[in-house]
């Protein structure tokens, strides 16, 4: 054991110092604050000033008078004299219409693309205008139409029924549970994309240098893999402390805040969370595990450390998919099947589950079944990839990934055949 401790603390003492691991703490932080600059200089525009040019004078005046974002629209006489002040730069761009009784079509003329947002933002004034002419064709007075734009009222409401049979509402925190889900699938990804690269660095990098003979000498393989394993999860587990720490102290901090209180409204964190809560940092930190541990595999079976980013492919296609899965389906459909069956599967279970205990579509129990299924398959995994590993470290072939493995499980059974 001293052994196991001393390969593990010296890999994560030499992360915990580095640069990379400092930026890794700071990442969410600095991109947040780059899409908070990007949103603030999307919002000024080089092009807000458009002409209007209309068969009825009235219509291009009311026209102008709407407001709509950053966008000024000014009127013009005609075509010709908008096309005038468009060559002298006067105007950004200018829209034509054409109204007819109660039809109003537009066309905006520009020297480049306008992009999507200015032209949304015309077609709703047009829709408004066209609206307005056909309620005086009609005769609707502004009270009338003002009660035809009125949406239905649509609300859902989750229940349940007690031991006589009698339903009773339900109280829903599937929105909020749902946005914790999806954050807690999108750290899992950031985590294994991250950590499986950084493990399959540490193995691979010691077998290019050819001085994995001279550890193996001196250790058992089974404890260098469990000790770099170790090792790694270790900074894995102290990000995510450092992350929970600026969590609670932001909670503190900001709970009494009127945009959060609308947020999460009268309830307690407590309630709240509960069960799914602690399931999701289960679920998270066996994903974790269970990729590091494939990670750490096929790092073992690459020649030199500059393979690495072709060793761990399965590993980024796994969590790819089992990502893809859980956001698109838990989003479209929290009930579909295919989001069902891969919360058993392990590999999936850990970003399908979460999304599925916050829409409610799962119990505790299958929580429990799926955790227990998990738990299993990720301690398989290590024990086969302990054994492979020190068939794996000593295997040095230029013929790809599978032809190692293929050659590493051949050694094995040569071992134990010997044994």
């Amino acid at each position: 054991m001293s052994k196991f401790w001393v390969i593990a603390g010296d890999v994560y003492k030499k992360n915990v110092k580095s640069l990379s691991f400092a930026i890794l703490i700071l990442a969410p932080f600095l991109f947040g604050a780059f899409f908070w600059v990007i949103n603030n200089m999307a919002s000024g525009s080089d092009l807000n000033k458009v002409g209007v040019v209309a068969n009825q004078t009235q219509v291009a005046e009311a026209f102008t008078q709407m407001k709509e974002g950053d966008y000024q629209f000014v009127a013009v006489a005609d075509q010709k004299e908008a096309e005038k002040q468009l060559q002298a730069e006067k105007i950004d761009a200018y829209l034509t219409l054409e109204v007819t009784d109660d039809k109003v079509a537009g066309t905006l003329y520009s020297e480049s693309s306008v992009g999507n947002t200015l032209q949304m933002t015309i077609q709703q004034l047009l829709n408004s205008v066209q609206r307005s002419a056909r309620s005086q064709a009609l005769g609707l007075t502004a009270a009338e139409v003002a009660q035809l734009d009125t949406p239905a009222t649509f609300t859902t409401q989750k229940i349940s029924f007690n031991e006589a049979g009698e339903v009773e509402d339900k109280d829903d925190y599937s929105n909020l549970q749902s946005v914790v889900a999806m954050v807690a699938t999108i750290l899992l990804l950031v985590f294994i994309m991250t950590y499986a690269s950084i493990i399959a660095q540490e193995i691979a990098s010691e077998k290019g240098t050819r001085i994995m003979e001279v550890i193996l000498s001196s250790t058992k393989a089974q404890t260098h893999y469990y000790g770099k394993l170790a090792g790694v999860l270790l900074v894995a587990l102290t990000q995510m402390v450092i992350y929970a720490l600026m969590a609670v102290f932001g909670w503190q901090k900001f709970k009494d805040m009127e945009v959060v209180q609308q947020f999460i409204g009268n309830v307690s964190v407590e309630k709240l969370f509960g069960p799914f809560l602690i399931f999701t940092v289960i679920f998270v930190l066996l994903g974790i595990l269970i990729y590091s541990v494939l990670a750490a595999l096929c790092g073992s079976l690459v020649n030199k450390a500059e393979d690495t980013a072709k060793a761990i492919v399965p590993v980024t296609y796994l969590s790819m998919a089992g990502y893809f899965v859980a956001y698109l389906l838990g989003l479209m459909d929290p009930h579909s099947a295919v989001l069902k069956v891969t919360s058993y599967i392990p590999f999936f279970s850990s970003f399908s589950m979460p999304v599925r205990l916050a829409s409610d579509t799962a119990t505790v129990g299958n929580a429990v079944v799926s955790v227990i299924i998990l738990a299993i398959v990720t301690l398989f995994m290590m024990l086969v990839s302990a054994g492979l590993y020190k068939s794996n470290v000593l295997v040095y072939n230029d013929n790809g990934f599978i032809a190692s493995l293929k050659q590493s499980i051949v050694l094995l059974k040569n071992n134990h055949k010997k044994a």
